[in-house]
C-alpha cells in the first residue's frame, strides 16, 4: 500500500500542477496580489542571498589566487568566479534560500487557510481558490527567483573583488578587464533559466503541500518541512541535468 500511496500522491500532484498552470497562463490575473507577494519574497530573501553568495565569492577568490599563483595565471581568477557564480553558485544558493524563506511561508499560509477552512469557504462562494490563493504565489516565485539570482551573482562577483583586490592586493583593473574573457551571455542566460525552473519547482511543491495540508497545526508543520526538503532535493537533482543540457556541450 505504501507504493500505491506514493503513486496516488504523485498523480494528485500532477493534476494539481495541470490546474495551476492552466490558470497561470490564462486571465484574469491578480496583479496586485502578485506584486505584493513578489515584494514580500524579495524583501525576505535579498539579505540572506547576499549574506550567502558574497562570502562564498570571497572564499573562491582566496582559494583561486593560491592555485593560479602557482602557475602564474592570476588573470583567470575573475573569469573563474564569474562562470562559477553565474552557472552554479547563485542559482542554487538563491533558490535554496527562497525555498527556506518563501516556499515555507507559502506552505504555512495556505496550510493555515486550509485548516481554518478559508479555502473551503472560498469554494463555497463559487470563487476559484487556485486562481485566488495559489497562482499569485507561484507567479511571485517565478518572478522573484531570477531577480534574486541576479542579486546573488552580483554579490558573488563583488565578494571575489573585495577578497582578491582589497585584501590580497590583486590588481583591480586586471580583475574587471578579464571578468568577461571566459564568460559569455549563455552563462548569464543559463543561470536565469535555472533560477526560473527552480522557482517553478519550489512554488508548485509549496502550494501543493499547503493547499492539501491536514491534521491541524502539526499538519501545517509537516507541510512546511516537506516543502523545504522536497523542493530543495528535487531542484538540486534537476540542476545536474540542466547543467548538462545548458553547459555540457562546448558552445
Amino acid at each position: 500500500m505504501h507504493l500505491f500511496d506514493r503513486l496516488a500522491a504523485l498523480g494528485r500532484f500532477g493534476l494539481f500542477t495541470t490546474r495551476v498552470i492552466r490558470r497561470l497562463i490564462t486571465p484574469p490575473w491578480e496583479i496586485e496580489e502578485i506584486s505584493r507577494q513578489v515584494w514580500l519574497l524579495c524583501s525576505r530573501c535579498a539579505l540572506p542571498v547576499l549574506a550567502t553568495t558574497t562570502p562564498l565569492g570571497m572564499v573562491m577568490a582566496l582559494q583561486g589566487l593560491v592555485i593560479f599563483s602557482i602557475f602564474e595565471a592570476e588573470q583567470y581568477l575573475s573569469p573563474l568566479i564569474s562562470v562559477a557564480t553565474f552557472r552554479e553558485l547563485s542559482p542554487v544558493l538563491a533558490s535554496v534560500l527562497v525555498a527556506a524563506q518563501g516556499g515555507s511561508s507559502f506552505a504555512a499560509e495556505l496550510g493555515a487557510m486550509r485548516i481554518h477552512e478559508e479555502i473551503d469557504a472560498t469554494e463555497v462562494m463559487a470563487i476559484d481558490p487556485i486562481r485566488i490563493h495559489v497562482v499569485p504565489r507561484l507567479a511571485a516565485i517565478l518572478l522573484a527567483c531570477p531577480l534574486l539570482n541576479l542579486l546573488g551573482s552580483l554579490g558573488g562577483i563583488g565578494g571575489g573583488f573585495v577578497s582578491a583586490v582589497w585584501i590580497k592586493g590583486h590588481p583591480g583593473t586586471l580583475y574587471w578587464s578579464e571578468l568577461w574573457s571566459m564568460t559569455g551571455g549563455m552563462d548569464l542566460i543559463g543561470g536565469q533559466i535555472k533560477a526560473l525552473v527552480f522557482g517553478a519547482i519550489i512554488g508548485l511543491v509549496a502550494t501543493y503541500e499547503g493547499f492539501f495540508a491536514s491534521g491541524g497545526a502539526p499538519g501545517v508543520g509537516r507541510a512546511v518541512n516537506r516543502t523545504v526538503v522536497t523542493s530543495a532535493t528535487t531542484f538540486i537533482v534537476v540542476n545536474y541535468f540542466l547543467t548538462s543540457a545548458l553547459f555540457g556541450v562546448p558552445h
